[in-house]
């Protein structure tokens, strides 16, 4: 029975290590794939520049302004996202702590938000845009995705705070606070380093997404100055230059492909980095 037990111990240790090595093995393959094709093109004229004339025909330029908007529309989606989450994941875990039913309500519409598709936030989107008479612009991209990334960041910090123990809860209440004041200064405090990791998580879900934003952003060789202009992303810049039959475009795609990358590879470790800092200040 016992050697049994350990052939079989030893069978899940090898599909696990299979399994781990292989997504990791999957991980730099498509990030080596993507610097050694887009490596001719990846040079500071790409970051620095906004498109020229010809551009998308081999001409000069850069995405810069895919870059810019990109940020703006990450940004700001994640402005709102925190704006909404953060009192929405503190409520169900504060005024909700005795209502398990009405939060597991709540908890499955959040997955099944976080669920849907992109593109169906985009035409959303595009029918809101209709009804209101509005143009593509950086505010309805804005707008979009944070609606597609507010249900990741309320979830996300739910489950931190569901973690933190009912012992902590009761204390607080104990000890004369209010349920506001629990929330903000004993629950969000514990649950910080959760909450960075959330709204990281969006950010990163959002300024790579393309779908939320093909109809609703727009797309400009310019820099948005005002709300109302239509703005550039990365995964679109990337989705028009990989359909030319240009090679010069293609490669140029594939650079901004791995500029994507670097920012979405800086933003998860800020989200460990900042994690790990604060966990630690809160040990302390």
């Amino acid at each position: 029975m016992r050697k049994r037990k350990q052939i079989e111990e030893a069978i899940f240790m090898f599909l696990l290590r299979v399994s781990t090595y292989s997504l990791i093995a999957i991980l730099a393959f498509i990030i080596v794939i993507i610097f050694v094709k887009g490596f001719g093109a990846l040079n500071p004229d790409m970051v620095l520049k906004t498109p020229k004339g010809g551009f998308y025909y081999g001409g000069e330029g850069g995405v810069l302004n895919a870059i810019v908007g990109s940020l703006y529309i990450a940004v700001g989606a994640s402005v709102i996202a925190i704006v909404l989450g953060a009192p929405a994941a503190l409520y169900i875990n504060v005024h909700l702590v005795r209502h398990k039913r009405t939060r597991n309500v709540i908890r499955y519409l959040l997955d099944a938000l976080w669920g849907i598709p992109s593109i169906v936030y985009g035409a959303f989107g595009f029918t809101l845009m209709l009804f209101l008479g509005m143009n593509a612009s950086l505010i309805a991209g804005i707008v979009v995705v944070a609606l597609l990334i507010t249900p990741i960041v309320v979830r996300t910090f739910d489950e931190v705070l569901s973690t933190i123990p009912i012992g902590l809860h009761e204390a607080s209440l104990a000890l004369g606070s209010t349920n506001t004041e629990m929330a903000f200064k004993v629950l969000f405090k514990q649950g910080l380093p959760g909450f960075i990791t959330a709204v990281l998580l969006g950010f990163g879900r959002g300024i790579g997404d393309a779908a939320s934003v093909l109809f609703t952003a727009g797309y400009t060789d310019l820099i948005p100055t005002a709300l109302d202009e239509p703005a550039a992303t990365l995964p679109l810049a990337i989705f028009f230059q990989l359909g030319s039959p240009i090679p010069e475009v293609r490669e140029r795609a594939f650079a901004a492909a791995a500029i994507l990358t670097i920012i979405i590879l800086i933003i998860s470790l800020s989200a460990r980095i900042l994690s790990k800092r604060y966990s630690r200040s809160n040990i302390r």
